[in-house]
């Protein structure tokens, strides 16, 4: 997308900018990155709060014959509710039931949670939640102070100690493991005084790693655009974060970190620029320094791109993406562009999420006109689409325990959800509520006792944290 280009509150703004578009597949011919996995998750549950179970008015799942045919569609069909089992699970001790059960707990904080907004995809995001080794969780969430702000959540997913903070005015994402973890914000940059070829211009900002110990004390940081060094957003060849669409998600690999974001590319016309809007994707290692020539990294992937995904794939040894695009209009794999489901540009195209199947490949979840669809895949095309009963055009996608996945997505005030078998695509048990606001970019996040969280809108000083307990 070029700065001449009007801004609209979907992917329906990505459409129709084929020339400008050739100017951004500077990465094709690139190695290809391989596809994504997380490690399977065990099951688990427990702590108190407010409890909503299964929605016994809510239908369940078209049902219909799943079919052996890898290449073939399929709609979502029943299989079997999982056996109880009493067994706690994890450092937290959370035990399995034979449904998924909701607790939701009110977590009261000392700063202002920035509200959801208008929801777009060039909105700041409020908050995200990740699982913390030993047990808990860390909590971050955007002040209305400039600051990032983290926090420290015991396994009854109440705050406990005091909140550290960082300079941001956008999160992204935070990613946690044994000895802290990594916070990817955003902060501001400079435009410099290049010369843009039409539009407005717009702030000029930068995307950051931030990296904290086991306490939330900053280690390091590390920026992952390109400003500085005598390089400005309007300088030819800058990476930076405009208003264009620029979420991210982190993954790890257990030692270096990736993000994987929404970029602005500045590329010299004649006597002035134009900014285009497309990926990219950078590796830090331990120390923060940034993994040069990483096989999977890239400048530019997709383009026009949104909501960009990744995760580590353990068995292939590699980082896996998808991204939506209107690049043929498509969910896509990055660098090269290898198709997973074709879509069309009406402005109704949009990612969800990427989770592992069982011994090898994926899923991930996308909507197209408001219908929900599932996709397995390896590399490239999907070889089986589910099409869910969900209507919505943001689900959200997350393991859920071993061999199963969390489908979810926002219905009226609340949340609904239902379970899939992440080998068949087979539904598990009967849909069932969260009584708690959506937010369309926000992300469920996967605990390996087998449980899910997600950290919704309280309050001006609260955030409501809705974890779906283990299944047995």
């Amino acid at each position: 997308m070029s700065i001449g280009d009007t801004p609209s509150s979907s992917a329906g703004r990505h459409r129709g900018r084929a020339s400008k578009r050739r100017l951004l597949l500077v990465a094709a011919g690139l190695s290809a990155v391989a596809v994504l996995a997380t490690a399977a998750l065990t099951a688990a549950a427990g702590g108190p709060g407010s409890w909503f179970g299964s929605d016994p008015a809510a239908p369940a799942q078209a049902q219909g014959p799943a079919t052996p045919d890898p290449s073939a569609s399929a709609s979502a069909t029943t299989s079997p509710a999982a056996s109880p089992s009493a067994q706690p699970v994890g450092p937290c001790a959370r035990v399995a039931g034979p449904k998924p059960v909701v607790k939701v707990t009110e977590v009261k904080l000392s700063a202002a949670v920035t509200g959801y907004g208008r929801e777009g995809d060039t909105e700041p995001l409020p908050m995200a939640i990740a699982e913390r080794p030993a047990g808990g969780s860390w909590l971050a969430w955007l002040g209305t102070n400039g600051r990032v702000h983290l926090g420290r959540l015991d396994c009854d997913d109440k705050l406990i100690g005091t909140p550290t903070s960082f300079v941001g005015i956008d999160l992204q994402d935070v990613h946690a493991d044994r000895t802290g973890g990594v916070v990817l914000l955003t902060r501001k940059g400079d435009c410099g005084g290049g010369k843009l070829c039409g539009g407005s211009s717009s702030p000029c900002k930068t995307m950051y790693m931030v990296r904290f110990d086991d306490t939330g004390r900053q280690v390091w940081e590390r920026q992952v655009t390109n400003l500085g060094g005598g390089r400005t957003g309007y300088d030819d060849g800058a990476r930076f974060v405009w208003w264009y669409q620029h979420h991210g998600r982190l993954a790890t690999d257990g030692k270096n970190y990736a993000a994987y974001f929404g970029v602005a590319i500045t590329v010299r016309n004649g006597s002035c620029v134009d900014i285009h809007e497309g990926d990219r994707m950078q590796v830090v290692d331990a120390n923060g320094r940034l993994v040069s020539g990483h096989r999977d990294s890239f400048e530019v992937g997709c383009s026009h791109s949104w909501t960009t995904r990744i995760v580590w794939d353990p068995r292939t040894s590699h980082y896996a993406m998808v991204c939506a695009t209107d690049n043929a209009c498509r969910i896509a794999q990055p660098d090269p562009y290898r198709t997973v489901a074709a879509g069309t540009c009406d402005g109704s195209l949009f990612g969800g999420d990427l989770v592992l199947a069982p011994s090898r490949g994926y899923w991930t979840a996308w909507s197209q006109g408001g219908g929900v669809r599932l996709e397995r895949f390896t590399t490239g095309k999907s070889n089986l689409t589910i099409k869910t009963a969900a209507r919505s055009s943001h689900p959200h996608l997350v393991s859920y325990g071993t061999g199963r996945m969390l489908l979810a997505w926002a219905s009226g005030s609340a949340i609904a959800a239902q379970v899939y078998d992440a080998a068949t695509g087979k539904t598990v048990g009967a849909k069932f509520t969260a009584n708690v606001r959506d937010h369309d970019y926000q992300a469920f996040k996967a605990y390996s006792d087998g449980s899910a969280a997600y950290p919704a809108a309280g309050g001006g000083k609260s955030i409501r944290i809705a974890r779906v307990l283990p299944l047995a």
